[in-house]
């Protein structure tokens, strides 16, 4: 059995983000029922009310944090898996810059990606529910 790699950034921090970014892109697949009414309704800013509160989350995690993130974006989307996790981290300790928020949050299924890569660490987003 190989030895499953720790992770600084805790699961919970990650499943919060991943359930942020599902919010955020429910929001966003909604359509605009107030377009073209006429009406001087206000717009709706919960999906970027959400963005936001994702942003400055993942702004607010230490680097080490933003560049484990990024990795595990990589590695649910299938840039590399477990035996290469090593490599996958030092990549984006090299790319890591100030822009580490928009990048995930402007990547699509970044959810999807994430989820898969923490059940690659044997961490289930169902078991983290539970605790909500």
């Amino acid at each position: 059995m190989r030895k499953i790699p720790s992770l600084s950034i805790s699961p919970e921090k990650v499943f919060f983000i991943i359930a942020k970014s599902r919010q955020s892109d429910g929001k966003a697949d909604q359509p605009d029922l107030t377009a073209d009414t006429g009406d001087d309704m206000p717009e709706d800013h919960g999906n970027s009310t959400d963005r936001s509160e994702l942003s400055g989350f993942i702004r607010g995690l230490n680097v080490d944090e933003q560049i484990e993130l990024v990795a595990l974006m990589w590695l649910g989307r299938g840039d590399g898996d477990l035996d290469s996790w090593r490599d996958l981290h030092a990549e984006a300790s090299r790319a890591h810059n100030n822009r580490t928020a928009s990048y995930l949050i402007g990547t699509p299924m970044l959810a999807d990606y994430l989820e898969e890569a923490l059940t690659q660490f044997g961490k289930s987003f169902e078991d983290f529910e539970e605790h909500l």
